[in-house]
């Protein structure tokens, strides 16, 4: 019989998206085939501890895992003699654990932004979603606007960029320079430049809410986006593969708050996603052309979703890219592959194949 391949499920971590990560892999842990994997379980703690642990996917979930007493400490093995993990036993001795593929189910900081991404990457083991460079490029909204503006042909919001040393410095006249670019114009959004599920993100609707607002972005990243609104439908496209990509279906969001925040996103029930049904397929198979293309242009491999918003006029405008995006039984995700005809467990299947490639 041919041995299953060992995979490690990686999740939590030193991140503002910790408990979006624990949900994530409670979800995936319920849809992965014990049939075909040896399953292993990671957890990081908020603090940085890794722990290799038995524990059911409702209490990863709901974060009860830490207090499992068969919890281990462990360490990726960075010798690419052997490939796995170093496991601390109760008795103090410590054993080696193999693995083929590592699903870093990992949100935001320390998680999609390179840096797990890297740490993997010495260690010889392959893992799904993009690599350190691709990861880190697209976490950094900065950067990905001036590579998506570079590929030419994809519109995008009117944005400032903030640092915060020099807005340290002189508040007054980042500020003027804010309201200038923007001829006073408001509501704008103010962004950290690294940060995922929305975290840090305010829209602020005239002048004096935008240092509180800057304030927050700041607690979150050194760099912040501060940017015109769009006005428009938000949709969501999930893309596949590696040098040959495919995308999804096309999604929409329906915020339950003024814009799709992480409350909205995690915890308020009342935001709902659907289908889009509506849209003319020459419209829908631009939204997916851009899709790829954006992919493409970040080096993504394995898996991202891109969103958009489409105005009134026809008119797509890309707002991001997430390259590790949630995989909870609501996320948009596994929703839309679903609904393009590769249910939940199919899917991870692809994923950890791209992985292996």
């Amino acid at each position: 019989m041919k041995d299953k391949t060992k995979v490690l499920i990686l999740f939590g971590g030193v991140s503002s998206e910790h408990e979006v990560s624990r949900v994530s892999a409670s979800s995936i842990l319920a849809h992965i085939s014990e049939d075909k994997y040896e399953i292993n379980t990671v957890g990081i703690t908020k603090e940085g501890n890794w722990f290799l642990t038995s524990s059911p996917a409702v209490r990863i979930g709901d974060g009860s895992w830490e207090q499992d007493p068969g919890n281990r400490k462990v360490a990726v093995c960075l010798d690419r003699d052997f490939r796995g993990l170093l496991v601390r036993e109760a008795d103090g001795s410590t054993r080696e654990l193999a693995i083929d593929v590592v699903f870093p189910v990992l949100h935001g900081r320390n998680g999609e932004d390179g840096r797990m991404q890297g740490l993997l990457q010495i260690a010889g083991l392959p893992f799904v979603g993009s690599d350190t460079v691709a990861s880190a490029a697209s976490m950094d909204k900065a950067i990905t606007k001036v590579m998506v503006e570079q590929a030419g042909g994809i519109s995008q919001a009117d944005a400032v960029l903030l640092h915060r040393q020099r807005y340290a410095k002189d508040p007054q006249g980042e500020l003027l320079g804010v309201t200038s670019q923007f001829d006073n114009v408001f509501p704008l959004f103010v962004k950290p430049a690294n940060a995922g599920s929305s975290v840090g993100i305010s829209k602020v609707k005239n002048a004096e809410e935008l240092p509180k607002a800057l304030d927050i972005a700041f607690a979150e990243d050194d760099k912040v986006l501060v940017e015109e609104a769009i006005t428009g439908r938000e949709i969501e496209v999930a893309v596949l593969g590696n040098e040959d990509p495919k995308a999804s279906c096309i999604g929409e969001i329906f915020a339950a708050n003024e814009f799709y925040d992480y409350n909205a996103k995690y915890e308020n029930s009342a935001s709902e996603t659907a289908v889009v049904a509506d849209l003319d397929p020459e419209k829908e198979r631009e939204i997916q052309d851009a899709a790829v293309k954006i992919y493409q242009t970040m080096g993504c491999r394995g898996m991202a979703r891109v969103d958009f918003f489409l105005k009134e006029s026809g008119r797509v405008v890309f707002n991001e890219i997430n390259t590790l995006p949630g995989f909870t039984s609501i996320s948009m995700y596994p929703k839309l592959w679903e609904a393009s005809g590769i249910p939940y467990p199919d899917l991870i299947d692809k994923l950890l194949q791209l992985a292996m490639e």
